[in-house]
């Protein structure tokens, strides 16, 4: 069963979803998390307290409006325009993330917030 979350980036709110694997499930179970973020490209990503390995769809292309969990660092992911690993215009991680969800609206806003906002994420 999918979950509905909210993210609140800096002064921006979003509505998203995260989808039924099991690493989402384990985000879904503490939240709501808070963190600051770092900035990627056109990604933000900080640590959560989540210890999950590889999952079996793991890869690094995404889709803008993505989210997604990197196990090696235990960092969850908001992918919202190339990276510093993209080969063209769509979002790529740095190595394969596990997709967990994605922001159900327009994302487009997430260019104007500087490098380090404050991130939030809470069940609605």
């Amino acid at each position: 069963m999918a979950h509905d979350i909210r993210l609140r980036i800096g002064d921006l709110e979003f509505d998203a979803e995260l989808n039924d694997s099991e690493t989402a499930r384990a985000i879904h179970d503490v939240l709501p998390i808070t963190g600051e973020g770092s900035r990627w490209g056109e990604e933000f990503y900080f640590g959560i307290d989540v210890h999950q390995g590889p999952a079996d769809d793991a890869r690094a292309e995404m889709a803008v409006g993505e989210l997604a969990y990197w196990p090696p660092g235990n960092v969850f992911c908001i992918f919202f325009g190339p990276t510093p690993a993209s080969l063209g215009s769509e979002p790529r991680a740095a190595s394969p993330v596990n997709p967990v969800g994605h922001i159900t609206g327009d994302c487009s806003q997430l260019t104007d917030v500087p490098g380090s906002p404050s991130i939030v994420i809470e069940a609605t």
